[in-house]
């Protein structure tokens, strides 16, 4: 509590009254002056002391009580902290500069901790957003009780204005005090360009650069390139120069990339050593052979839901001779186009990406060394669809033919033709081309789609089936051949779906995705692992033919392993979430089953360069006249000085410490207003000079 005296006035009338008082008595002191008149000087007394009595001049006393002035902390969180020692050289300076401000008298501290990605924060971006915190923190703080300002940062900060847009902040000194080490050095991958989606089987390339802050001229660095589903390769990258990498899309959908250069021996991080990509493979058209044994009602189901595709190149062709026809008309006469057999069996056949077998039966237009190749064709990743009819448990059956070797069901030679429901079987549930389809009710219940009439007896060899008659026979098969696909459906009837026959059923849907499981739709592996990385969080979603109960293993940037259970969704799907906080790229392991996804940007900003450095807020600490200072060579002393002016100049910082400001701001709690023209002096006064007068001009 201190006491202040100070001089003021209190006027008796309104200032501009007294005004207009003042000039008058002037206006006539200089009129009799000028006419020499007897008494002027008297008379500008009695005016003078008229003029101070009635702007009542008073001793004005206030009693005041001093505020104590502010200091602001800002510690930085930010994920490069994390290198080396720096969060332990940030925590610890916290700690002692918190013992120091306390014992300053009159200080009220704020310590405020920011740059910590935010949910959602890390997919935006934004890097280390320290002045933004400093600049809200000062935002509902009194200016003119601003001490200064202490950032305990490693110095790379990325949202710093314009030194011009700093006025604000820098009214008191900003001091930085740096974690980490002078002069680190580090090594990153960074990526110039990169597709997000191709052609399949097209060149892509993927152009990056090597950056080492250390590198001498010269140097090299060994890379690794790692694509899903093709394996991995090294190459010797130049330090500092772009390097395009060719690679190809093998199959349609997600497809990831990842690149990973060699560490250095003194590297800060290697979380910006690696690189995921992921790039969608898109299929330019897909070709489709659809060979019709003869022609039936239920022939333009396949046509219609291959044509109204606009992705798919349908070449059709359907066998016009009946069984019955024995008129000796020659086979080459019955079309008007030739069926080009040896063209598409022969030359062009592993242009095709699906074959489709529909009520095929045998009758010698194909040769034996054709059905050879169909089965060399899928063996080499080729796809095909056989849809059986009555003929397949004839000896015209192309069980007969060396398509047997690869289909996965063997007939018996019966025909059921009893109406009846196909089922799901508890293996269809969760494959994913069966899977939800609508109409399919419960496992132990009847389906609500139409009644088919005819099926084909066959036994299952292999492979998964997926329908099944109400007696539990196999009516849909689905099964792999080496790197190719086969599926076999045993019945001419799902046309009747298509037709709407006692309600239908999801005969397009089923269709369409037997058909692109066929060509390896990634969505419709029925083993699969995925993630993806989203507001804050990773989801994480495994498919799978049977129940598991076993977590899966995600391994962060940071290489530190956790697991996570998944919980079962319906349909062979288990999910869960990882809330994540680190960018960079995290590993999902399942067994065999394995999958990356990035978290935030492919070239982060808080990993860009995350050499500590006190170039970046060197024009804050200029603009504020702070000073910036490594903390391995110990923490400043803390000093309180004078807020410089022009008159008396003085530094903000020293050697060995750093100063904050003395504002001595307060409030006023008691005023004391004390007259210094007393009434009765100052009238008595008035009436001496008045008689002094009288008796001066009565002579």
């Amino acid at each position: 509590m201190t006491d202040s005296l100070s001089f003021a006035f209190s006027p008796l009338v309104p200032w501009p009254l007294l005004a207009a008082c003042a000039a008058l008595a002037l206006g006539l002191m200089v009129l009799g002056l000028w006419r020499r008149a007897r008494g002027s000087l008297l008379r500008l007394l009695v005016a003078v002391l008229l003029l101070a009595a009635l702007a009542n001049p008073v001793a004005r006393r206030e009693e005041r009580a001093e505020l104590p002035d502010i200091a602001v902390m800002v510690v930085d969180d930010s994920l490069s902290q994390g290198i080396g020692q720096r969060r332990q050289q940030a925590e610890a300076a916290e700690t002692a500069l918190r013992e120091k401000l306390a014992a300053i008298d009159n200080l009220d501290i704020r310590v405020i901790r920011a740059g910590k990605p935010e949910a959602g924060q890390a997919e935006r971006d934004e890097g280390t957003r320290l002045y933004s915190a400093l600049s809200l923190a000062l935002s509902d703080l009194p200016r003119h009780r601003l001490a200064g300002s202490i950032l305990v940062t490693d110095g790379q900060v990325h949202d710093l204005p314009e030194p011009e847009a700093m006025a604000d902040v820098a009214l008191a000194p900003v001091h930085v005090l740096l974690t980490g080490q002078p002069g680190e050095r580090d090594r990153r991958l960074v990526v110039q360009n990169a597709p997000t989606f191709g052609m399949v089987n097209q060149d892509l390339t993927v152009t990056l650069r090597v950056d080492d802050t250390g590198a001498v001229p010269g140097e090299t660095a060994e890379l690794r390139f790692r694509q899903q589903d093709v394996g991995e390769q090294t190459i010797v990258a130049s330090v500092g120069r772009e390097l395009t990498i060719p690679f190809k899309l093998r199959r349609a959908g997600r497809s990831l990339l990842e690149f990973e250069v060699a560490p250095i021996g003194t590297e800060l991080t290697p979380l910006n050593n690696r690189v995921a990509l992921s790039v969608n493979g898109v299929r330019d058209r897909l070709r489709v052979l659809l060979v019709t044994g003869e022609a039936h009602t239920g022939e333009r189901v396949w046509r219609n839901l291959l044509k109204a595709d606009p992705n798919v190149d349908l070449v059709h062709f359907t066998i016009l001779r009946p069984p019955d026809k024995q008129d000796g008309t020659p086979i080459r006469e019955l079309s008007l186009i030739a069926f080009p057999i040896r063209e598409l069996f022969e030359l062009k056949l592993n242009e095709f990406d699906l074959i489709i077998f529909d009520r095929y039966r045998r009758r010698g237009i194909l040769p034996s060394s054709y059905f050879e190749n169909i089965a060399n064709y899928v063996a080499r990743g080729g796809a095909l669809l056989e849809v059986s009819g009555p003929a397949y448990a004839t000896p015209l059956s192309l069980y007969r033919t060396p398509l047997a070797e690869i289909f996965p069901g063997r007939p018996t030679g019966q025909v059921r033709t009893e109406p009846f429901r196909p089922r799901l079987t508890e293996t269809g549930r969760r494959h994913p081309v069966t899977a939800g389809l609508p109409g399919a009710g419960p496992a132990d219940g009847t389906p609500n789609w139409g009644q088919w009439f005819r099926a084909i007896s066959v036994e299952a060899l292999r492979g998964e089936t997926l329908l099944q008659t109400p007696q539990g026979e196999p009516l849909m098969i689905l099964d792999r051949v080496d790197k190719g696909r086969i599926a076999q459906i045993y019945s001419d009837q799902i046309w009747l779906w298509s037709r709407g026959f006692e309600g239908g059923g999801p005969q397009a849907e089923l269709l369409r995705r037997m058909a692109h499981w066929s060509m390896k739709e990634p969505d419709l592996e029925e083993e699969s692992l995925r993630a993806s990385a989203q507001g804050g969080r990773i989801e994480i979603e495994r498919r799978s033919l049977k129940p598991r109960d076993a977590p899966v293993s995600v391994t962060g940037p940071d290489g530190r392993e956790e697991k996570l259970p998944l919980i079962e969704r319906g349909n062979g799907i288990a999910s869960n979430a990882l809330p994540v906080e680190r960018p960079g790229i995290y590993r999902i392991r399942d067994g065999e089953l394995e999958t990356v996804t990035t978290v935030g940007a492919v070239n982060p900003q808080e990993f860009a360069d995350p050499r500590a450095t006190a170039s970046v807020l060197k024009p804050l600490t200029d603009a504020s006249q702070g000073s910036s200072r490594w903390l391995r060579d110990g923490l400043p002393d803390i000093r309180m000085i004078e807020k410089p002016t022009r008159a008396t100049p003085r530094d903000a910082a020293g050697r060995n410490w750093i100063g904050l400001y003395r504002q001595h701001d307060f409030v006023v709690t008691g005023l004391h207003l004390t007259p210094l023209a007393l009434p009765l002096a100052v009238l008595a006064t008035v009436l001496a000079a008045l008689m002094l007068m009288w008796r001066r001009e009565s002579r």
